[in-house]
């Protein structure tokens, strides 16, 4: 049995993924971003054992959550699920940051770095990721002209880069991505044709298997290309940098 945090799992692919492993009798433990959705999450799935509160949109909450995990006891599993979608409005967070980059990968990073080095790490990319681009003197859209899908693009680049950072820097830990795919979920939109009974698949089975290894993005929990920049040293090094001079922590 493991002991699994899934960040955003009110609803969506992280509540699909709690239910999965609460059915598998591991140990599951909930967040999202008020007190409300909380108590909605543990009432959608039985079994969990706690759920944890902090919105991604601050990083003193986030800092706060990372705290909440560890006082809970050490996790095998971290599974950073939460985000927001591609159709946002350019909205500035408490900290003044656009508030996509900061739930999707910011977030992510300063959670990362925080919590009690589990096992494995899971990020939840997108196959749009492929369309991003890595722009560290703009990653606020201060300079370009706000377009959501890209902003979206870019922050689940972001996220590879992340995971493939961590597969170098801590080799003990197994870090992975995965693609879902594009589906019908709030965020994926009633007409999207992925398999929803599929996307939380391979997360469960990232949580789960022995032996996958460390530095893989995964589609259907098979290998699948990347965009070229997240293999890249250097641009993985910018990316961490930035992260860790907006929150003042280092990975």
């Amino acid at each position: 049995m493991t002991r699994t945090l899934i960040t955003g799992s009110a609803d969506g692919l992280g509540q699909m993924l709690a239910q999965e492993l609460v059915a598998q009798g591991h140990e599951v433990v909930l967040h999202a971003r008020n007190q409300q959705r909380a108590r909605d999450a543990l009432a959608a799935v039985p079994g969990a054992a706690a759920a944890l509160v902090g919105d991604l949109a601050s990083i003193d909450e986030t800092r706060d959550l990372a705290r909440q995990a560890n006082e809970s006891g050490r996790f095998e599993v971290v599974v950073h699920n939460a985000a927001v979608g591609y159709q946002e409005p350019w909205i500035e967070t408490v900290d003044g940051l656009e508030h996509v980059f900061a739930i999707n990968a910011l977030a992510a990073y300063l959670l990362t770095a925080l919590i009690d080095r589990p096992d494995r790490l899971i990020y939840l990319s997108s196959g749009m990721h492929l369309g991003g681009e890595l722009v560290l003197d703009d990653l606020q859209w201060v300079r370009r002209r706000w377009r959501g899908a890209q902003a979206y693009s870019d922050s689940k680049l972001h996220d590879v880069l992340l995971t493939f950072a961590v597969a170098r820097l801590w080799p003990e830990v197994e870090a992975n991505a995965v693609d879902p795919g594009w589906v019908p979920t709030k965020m994926g939109g009633r007409g999207a044709p992925g398999d929803l009974g599929q996307a939380h698949l391979t997360q469960a089975w990232l949580a789960t298997a022995t032996g996958v290894g460390s530095g893989g993005y995964y589609y259907h929990q098979q290998p699948h290309r990347t965009h070229p920049v997240a293999s890249d040293r250097e641009a993985q090094e910018g990316f961490l940098e930035a992260c860790a001079s907006l929150t003042g922590v280092r990975l």
